[in-house]
């Protein structure tokens, strides 16, 4: 049995009552796993449902997750369930092609799912205070491949700035992480009512940068991995006493498990298939002035520059060289991408294709795991399940192509890029993305989906 804080024993004992025993059972029991599929691949698969996502599904056992190249070509994200929540609140609030920003970004499972709700027609901006978590955002959100993202490394009050400028806005913030005691006992050893009141208050002046941010009419989500009121139910109370806001309430299902107060919805992972979370939604009322920005300017490159035949429907994308790189932004987000690159930090954008070495354009990791990839203007070649794994660890491989640049793929989805030279390829996968266990020479574990992709063939 976990041995939790006294402090919040107690507090916990106040909160559930009759069922502490059930919670402290439940938290005690085996994690549940889940995923929500990319539409890289067009599957359904046969597991359990999610009944609030249409793209999430449950796990009876959690997978080796680091030798699937499926997970590493961005068919699928390993995601808690109960976050999946979001989507009900995207579905009746928030428009497809609204600007939305997700403030506390990192690692990127709630972006990946905006960002797919708002791909026809919408823009993310994903943001993370933290360099090295803004790290792990990018990588998430390039392996999910849209091209409708923009990654920024702010602090929140950055957005400021940005007066009356986005359409909905989500604050994911850090909290104390009362939720996360089943699959994670840092969480626990950490807790203390200290951090509880320091969380809040933090909670709070996001919440202050994130409403200056939001325009009138718009949307601001709220969650966090915690139960406790002062976090939750008590920050909520606090905009609607601060701000003209109002509450936006979602339907839910009673088999759903779901907990809902005047101030919000709760998952407990007695209660629910997944682990504790609060989620809430308030409307921006008010009247609020919109930012006025300069005349925009970026770097520019007086020399050759690539084409955009590697892209499918080239004409809807702009070329931009941005810290010597070329990147394709959708045209009908140009606008508004050039006034963020004004003021924030921005460490991606749209889909980043070459890096420039002189006259020679070296194709990008993300170019090949984008949606958007032109298959028909370059070079593929299919790996075995082993072949693509040594490609993933960075190791040499030798492929049957012709010279040149050539992505890899598995199973037809793209992995990365190779340099051809004949009797060897220099293998250009990332290094601080490689996968860092050791291949098993005996008993490859199959990936999990394959079987699924398998009996529909």
């Amino acid at each position: 049995m976990k041995k939790l804080p006294e402090d919040f024993v107690k507090q916990a004992k106040e909160l559930f009552g009759n069922s502490y025993e059930a919670y402290t059972n439940a938290i005690n029991s085996e994690v549940v796993n889940s995923i929500r599929i990319n539409d890289k691949l067009t599957l359904n698969l046969d597991f359990e449902k999610v009944k609030w996502c249409d793209t999430g599904y449950y796990l009876s056992e959690r997978p080796n997750f680091t030798l699937d190249p499926f997970l590493h070509a961005g068919a699928y994200y390993v995601q808690e369930a109960s976050s999946m929540f979001l989507e009900q609140f995207l579905k009746k609030y928030v428009s497809a092609d609204a600007v939305a920003l997700d403030m506390c970004a990192a690692p990127g499972g709630k972006s990946s799912l905006m960002s797919q709700y708002l791909l026809n027609g919408g823009l993310l901006i994903s943001n993370e205070i933290v360099r090295n978590r803004a790290a792990v955002l990018t990588e998430n959100s390039i392996k999910w491949g849209n091209d409708n993202c923009l990654i920024t490394n702010n602090a929140p009050s950055a957005f400021e700035q940005y007066e009356g400028f986005f359409d909905a806005i989500l604050v994911d913030a850090p909290c104390s992480g009362e939720g996360m005691f089943r699959k994670d006992d840092t969480a626990i050893t950490e807790w203390s009512l200290q951090n509880v009141q320091l969380c809040a208050a933090r909670q709070k002046e996001i919440l202050k940068s994130a409403w200056v941010a939001l325009k009138e009419g718009g949307v601001l989500i709220y969650s966090t991995c915690t139960y406790n009121a002062y976090e939750n139910e008590d920050n909520v109370k606090w905009l609607l006493d601060s701000y003209d806001a109002e509450m936006l309430p979602v339907t839910i299902d009673a088999e759903w498990g779901v907990s809902e107060t005047p101030f919000g919805y709760h998952f407990y992972p007695h209660k629910t298939k997944g682990e504790g979370l609060f989620m809430a939604a308030v409307r921006k009322l008010s009247a609020t002035s919109e930012a006025k920005f300069k005349k925009t300017s970026t770097q520019q490159n007086s020399g050759r520059k690539p084409s955009l035949e590697c892209l499918q429907n080239p004409c809807d994308y702009q070329l931009l060289f941005h810290r010597n790189l070329w990147y394709a932004l959708p045209k009908k987000h140009e606008f508004k991408i050039k006034q963020l690159l004004q003021n924030l930090n921005v460490i991606y954008l749209g889909i980043e294709i070459y890096e420039q070495k002189r006259n020679d354009f070296i194709p990008q990791e993300s170019l090949a795991l984008s949606k958007y990839l032109n298959k028909e203007a370059v070079v593929s070649v299919d790996l075995s399940l082993e072949e693509a794994l040594r490609y993933l660890r960075s190791e040499t491989i030798t492929i049957d192509a012709p010279k040149g640049f050539c992505v890899v793929t598995y199973c037809g989805l793209p992995l990365g890029w190779v340099k051809n030279i004949g009797n060897r390829c220099n293998n250009l996968y990332p290094n601080n993305w490689r996968i860092r266990m050791e291949i098993p020479t005996d008993n490859l574990p199959q990936p999990f989906m394959l079987s699924e992709i398998n009996s529909r063939d």
